[in-house]
């Protein structure tokens, strides 16, 4: 046998190339996972979250109100999108989430400022992400200061020598001491269950394509519909244990608190847990080997993580990856787990999220199923 021979290393390269252009799923991943890692890292990731909705209930219609209101949103945290009519409905709005911040600005407020009094104001925030409205809360200390500056004057310009013209209170609602752990402990549900449930679906099916098993299944009469029902049943089961173990380690070892909303958390592990083995069936029919399987799975669980709120402020992003965000069902199934857990929402407080997981089961499910009959005939 001769020496080291740069020809036949060369021969050696030329195939390798040439087997991977052919292998066009893994091709593409090369390529592409690089660049959707780098856009999304770059563009879409924001710790610091600013333009946040904001929902206001003024008990006075008074200019130094207006300006009050004028200057929250020109710090540029806050975007005012809903005025109250009373603390009820203010309650509410913070409570199913279509605000993070609530302000209320009382009848006395200004005849307590021209007075010299000590007049408040209160702002209410969705703290169940600490991260998302930290630095909105810290720039609220230069309200007070700032919002009435141009209106204290003359007579009343006595009221800037001393103390600030009125406090701010602040309540941070549903997790009072800002802790990580409520957040991130709930929000790894819906990240562990995709990881599992679609993987270990697309893997198992693919696995067996590869040994030739599933041609011997294929000449059954089973039909579509009963090989993924049979094939998924047993997954259905690994989910929802794995559901309940997260939940019960959440609440002894980390302290989540559990508000309530079961109904709602029930109908939303049930959708996420079948449209997850769903997606993972459908990745098995796409995906010739076990190796092209995992390249898909962690194609989808990629951007899951990364724009559906789990580990930074889905407020943060900018619109185009909002967008993209409210089309991954784990963003709708995170609402789902930390509105339970930490608002204790009931069903009808989140049926926006509800609807668009079923939405996500009927569409893969059909793909899915759409998919197998071709590979059938």
């Amino acid at each position: 046998m001769s020496g080291f021979s740069r020809a036949r290393v060369a021969a050696v390269m030329v195939k390798e190339f040439r087997q991977l252009t052919r292998d066009r799923l893994t091709y593409a991943m090369i390529l592409v996972l690089p660049i959707v890692q780098l856009l999304l890292f770059g563009y879409a990731i924001n710790s610091e979250p600013r333009r946040l909705p904001t929902a206001v209930l003024v008990q006075e219609d008074s200019r130094f109100a207006r300006s009050v209101l004028a200057a929250l949103e020109n710090s540029d945290f806050f975007d005012i999108t809903a005025q109250a009519r009373s603390p009820a409905e203010l309650d509410d709005q913070l409570r199913r989430g279509e605000v993070l911040f609530a302000v209320t600005i009382p009848g006395d407020f200004t005849r307590r400022v021209i007075r010299g009094e000590t007049a408040q104001i209160l702002v209410e925030a969705d703290a169940t992400d600490p991260t998302a409205t930290g630095a909105a809360v810290a720039a609220l200390a230069a309200l007070p200061r700032e919002a009435l500056r141009h209106d204290l004057e003359g007579p009343l310009a006595v009221g800037r020598s001393g103390a600030a013209p009125f406090e701010v209170v602040v309540h941070r609602r549903y997790n009072p001491e800002s802790v990580t752990a409520y957040n991130i402990v709930p929000g790894l549900l819906g990240v562990i269950l995709s990881m599992t449930l679609v993987m270990m679906t697309a893997l198992s099916v693919t696995r067996e394509i590869e040994r030739g098993t599933m041609e011997s299944l294929l000449a059954t009469p089973v039909q579509p519909l009963e090989v993924m029902v049979g094939k998924l049943a047993p997954y259905v089961l690994v989910g929802l244990v794995q559901a309940g173990l997260i939940l019960l380690i959440a609440a002894t070892l980390f302290d989540v608190p559990m508000a309530g909303g079961w109904i709602g958390l029930s109908l939303g592990i049930a959708l996420f847990i079948t449209g997850s083995l769903a997606l993972g069936f459908l990745i098995s029919t796409v995906a010739r080997s076990q190796l092209q399987a995992m390249q898909m799975s962690v194609f989808y669980i990629l951007p899951s993580i990364l724009l559906s709120g789990f580990m930074f402020p889905f407020r943060g992003m900018p619109g185009w990856a909002q967008t993209l965000g409210q089309l991954i069902p784990v963003t709708h199934f995170l609402r789902v787990v930390r509105g339970a857990l930490l608002k204790g929402q009931a069903a009808g407080d989140m049926w926006r999220e509800l609807a668009a997981l079923f939405a996500f089961v009927l569409i893969v499910t059909a793909l899915a199923m759409a998919r197998y009959r071709r590979t059938l005939d």
